[in-house]
């Protein structure tokens, strides 16, 4: 079992990895922005952080590079969830220090072996 943090300003999205993730037996905090996210993150590190990319205030890319600045949370696994589907988006997804990329629509399924295989990674 792992600690997730996941941001996203869409509620659905939101719940329903909340659900999946919850289902395959983590622990999920969820919140709605990325500001939201690297204080939870801070709060109490967690063993990955999904973020997705364009939310109000703090974006994900935004928050992802506060996290990789951050010494106590720099080898912190990160994967973006997000509907930028450009080859450009996903290069900035990885150079804000992403470890994984998944683009909406996504299947719950396949969220739910990539958090296993970046956590697997991460250990």
């Amino acid at each position: 079992m792992a600690r997730i943090v996941i941001a996203d300003d869409d509620v659905d999205i939101r719940e329903l990895v909340a659900f999946k993730l919850r289902h395959s037996g983590h622990d999920v905090v969820a919140v709605g922005d990325g500001s939201a996210a690297v204080e939870a993150c801070t709060a109490q590190r967690p063993d990955l952080v999904i973020l997705d990319v364009m939310m109000p205030g703090m974006s994900g890319l935004d928050a992802a590079r506060v996290i990789r600045n951050d010494e106590s949370l720099a080898g912190l696994p990160i994967i973006m969830l997000t509907a930028r589907a450009q080859e450009s988006d996903i290069e900035q997804g990885f150079d804000a220090g992403a470890d994984d990329y998944i683009v909406k629509p996504f299947s719950p399924r396949e969220l739910a072996s990539r958090v296993g295989a970046v956590l697997a990674r991460a250990r």
